[in-house]
């Protein structure tokens, strides 16, 4: 096997996953390319491993406005090793880690066998974490310990009372679950999938709580105290009853849409129960604090799952069988991560 300038040397094409425009249609295939059509920048990477997030589904099959300049390889997320730096944090043979900024929207991502990007958007692999399981938490895992982080800086701790989390058989939601369970927290999993409720417990949830158990046309501005911490991934409706039933000094963390944009509450649990709204960009996170919350997940934050488990949250497809993916994540059938072997 090729490492190094050696492995540099040796490249003249490779395969990539290209999301173009054609006749104001998005149009998604796989294409060779060489290096010379990378964007610019100062870290040259062979990728090994990518993921899939719901953002890259709606990407690549356009169901979503996603991409900002066309043509455009997708995938916000990759693993792989270093090939050439004009860097010095970086020197050829290291492995490393990028999600979010502009990757796979606007800057040339992880769904092809190499990249290029600006040396301030990569990580060093932390130890403790292999490519594989790097990419098993991706944007996903970086965005649930995230919001851990911010959760606990705001003051929450397992004692307080317990944590619910939406979107639950997501990856952020899985991932999310399986962390604060490993803290300690009492974890209530919200899930519209009463099928998947042996899965969740697998991943540490001590309750599951049906969505259409909900009344979420009747939320009053301020519901029984229940929740001492919130993850939530819909936004809408399931966001407005979250803080309306948040108790005295609560920390509820924002980090999706997938259900909508729009928040119809009052200000009553923030002002007369202290309730922090946390939003959570996993996006401009900045370097510093991006680094950390890496290395928690390298360490205290770990998931087991990622590699084995009884509830199965991660599953390995070839770099071929990508297109054929992306269906799951827009009609709502996706349970867990997806890792992508892009150099299998």
């Amino acid at each position: 096997m090729l490492t190094g300038h050696e492995f540099e040397e040796a490249i003249v094409g490779f395969k990539a996953y290209l999301i173009n425009q054609e006749d104001g249609k998005v149009v998604s295939r796989f294409v060779d390319m060489d290096e010379s059509q990378l964007d610019s920048g100062e870290v040259t990477i062979a990728v090994t491993h990518s993921s899939i997030n719901y953002k890259d589904a709606l990407a690549a099959t356009g169901a979503g406005r996603i991409i900002r300049r066309f043509p455009c390889i997708g995938g916000i997320d990759l693993a792989g090793r270093v090939t050439a730096s004009a860097d010095s944090r970086f020197k050829p043979g290291d492995e490393v880690l990028a999600t979010s900024y502009d990757i796979g929207v606007a800057h040339h991502g992880g769904y092809a066998e190499m990249a290029r990007l600006p040396a301030d958007w990569v990580v060093k692999l932390p130890a403790g974490l292999s490519l594989h399981d790097a990419m098993a938490l991706g944007t996903a895992g970086f965005t649930a310990a995230l919001a851990v982080v911010r959760m606990e800086h705001d003051g929450l701790t397992p004692d307080k009372g317990p944590v619910v989390v939406s979107g639950a058989t997501g990856g952020v939601g899985s991932i999310a679950i399986e962390i604060l369970a490993k803290r300690g927290y009492h974890v209530v999993a919200l899930t519209g999938k009463e099928a998947e409720s042996d899965y969740l417990k697998g991943l540490g949830a001590r309750e599951v709580l049906l969505r259409q158990s909900l009344d979420l046309a009747k939320i009053k501005p301020l519901g029984k105290e229940t929740w001492a911490g919130a993850v939530d991934n819909l936004g809408g409706d399931v966001l407005a009853w979250m803080a309306s039933t948040m108790k005295v000094g609560g920390a509820l963390a924002s980090i999706g849409l997938a259900a909508s944009f729009s928040l119809n509450t009052t200000v009553m649990p923030f002002i007369l129960r202290g309730v922090s709204l946390l939003g959570i960009d996993s996006v401009n996170c900045p370097m510093a604090q991006r680094a950390e919350v890496w290395r928690h997940l390298a360490t205290d934050m770990h998931p087991a799952d990622l590699t084995s488990g009884a509830a199965q949250m991660v599953r390995d497809i070839a770099f071929a069988d990508l297109p054929a993916a992306f269906d799951d994540y827009i009609q709502g059938r996706i349970k867990g991560r997806v890792v992508v072997n892009v150099a299998a």
